[in-house]
């Protein structure tokens, strides 16, 4: 996984020349009149050829492209690409990443059945399972991303491990193959958000994992110009997902979207190379400074998950988090909240805005914005503080967003 032998950026160029090819070609095929770039397919419906031709398609005896939320000849392109670069043996786009999340829990679960996921993650996906999914009968244990706490909450209605590693917004690594195994002697699926990590710094099907989702929003499609999800996995549980998702519930990708998303594949080795190592930069620069009292980032010995990363992931990922060091006696809560906002209202060269995987740095105050639907013990048992800031590092130069952060700090 990571080679500690070499030099970080040694390791991150070896990374992305493993998959710089597949992201510039994987999946394509030779399009209409020699067009390098896919088409991008506006049609709602599709003419036959025949009448026989139309009933063997809706039987399922013949491929063919029907209509716009069955299928797409540009959604399929970028489906194809987004396999290669995955690993998997088949994708399903979806309108969005929450698409993707509630579309596999809903294609697995059914009413009475149960949910293990970890407290530390996404706001709204937690919003999900602990809001929405119980009025359809899912119920979820929230609990420590350990393979003791999942193995504890297993229940005899239990059907999906969830897990997101790294974790939003604290960087909290899951051992990704002791959930597996968990869930092979226990017959259950494991489903992985990846979209912290990306393809290019984990590969959890290669580590056993039943499906891994995606925000393809963020580091996938890279220029903050899109929005979508996808699912990854076996032809035969994307399949099922896809039935669900975007046949039942319509959480379709347009091909607009799909063609943006593609444009970014082509560049996403280089892009993540470079986000990487300025995170990992970063890091190492807050971790030294006395005005930050812990930061989050996986590349650090500090950090709990260290040497877990090392073994499961391809790279640290190019997202971290920091949390302030306390004046005094620390405050309370409304003044580490104060202190956070001032320092993110100080930055000029790092951009204040939520989401994450752009070619810009975003940083964002998670207790007071993308957190702060989390009820505030939940928030706490999740180690999100009001001084925590998440930084999602771009392509900006890594001494200017050092210089940013520093004077930043310094107001």
């Amino acid at each position: 996984m990571i080679d500690t032998s070499l030099s970080y950026r040694d390791h991150l160029r070896r990374r992305a020349d493993a998959i710089a090819t597949i992201c510039v070609h994987g999946g394509e095929e030779a399009h209409p009149e020699g067009a390098l770039d896919t088409p991008i397919v506006l049609s709602s419906a599709f003419g036959f050829a025949s009448a026989e031709q139309a009933a063997r398609a809706f039987r399922g005896e013949e491929d063919a492209w029907i209509y716009g939320r069955w299928g797409n000849p540009t959604v399929a392109a970028l489906e194809a690409k987004l396999a290669r670069v995955e690993g998997a043996e088949a994708a399903c786009a979806t309108a969005s990443g929450m698409a993707a999340i509630a579309g596999v829990i809903l294609a697995t679960c059914e009413a009475g059945d149960h949910v293990v996921a970890p407290r530390s993650m996404y706001a709204e996906s937690a919003r999900l399972l602990r809001e929405r999914l119980p009025k359809l009968g899912i119920t979820t244990t929230f609990v420590e991303g350990t393979p003791e706490a999942y193995a504890e909450a297993i229940g005899e209605r239990t059907r999906i491990l969830y897990v997101e590693t790294p974790s939003n917004p604290t960087l909290g690594v899951v051992d990704i193959g002791a959930v597996v195994a968990l869930a092979r002697a226990r017959g259950l699926r494991v489903i992985v958000d990846g979209t912290f990590a990306t393809p290019f710094a984990q590969t959890p099907l290669a580590l056993g994992a039943d499906l891994v989702v995606h925000s393809m929003t963020k580091g996938i499609g890279g220029h903050g110009d899109v929005i979508g999800g996808a699912v990854l996995g076996s032809r035969e549980l994307v399949d099922r997902a896809r039935d669900v998702i975007v046949k039942g519930f319509g959480g379709v990708l347009s091909p607009l979207s799909a063609w943006l998303v593609e444009r970014g594949l082509r560049t996403f080795a280089l892009r993540q190379e470079r986000a990487c190592a300025t995170a990992a930069e970063l890091a190492a620069h807050l971790a030294a400074d006395p005005r930050v009292a812990v930061v989050h980032h996986p590349s650090l010995s500090s950090h709990a998950g260290h040497a877990l990363a090392n073994a499961q992931m391809h790279a640290y990922g190019a997202l971290l988090s920091f949390e302030l060091a306390a004046d005094g006696d620390g405050g309370d809560e409304a003044e580490t909240i104060a202190k956070g906002r001032k320092v993110l209202e100080a930055l000029r060269c790092a951009t204040h805005a939520v989401s994450l995987g752009d070619v810009r740095t975003l940083v964002v105050h998670p207790a007071s914005t993308t957190h702060s639907t989390m009820p505030p013990e939940a928030r706490k048992l999740a180690g999100i503080s009001g001084g925590l800031l998440r930084v999602s590092c771009g392509l900006e130069s890594a001494s200017d967003l050092i210089a940013d952060f520093t004077r930043a700090l310094s107001t």
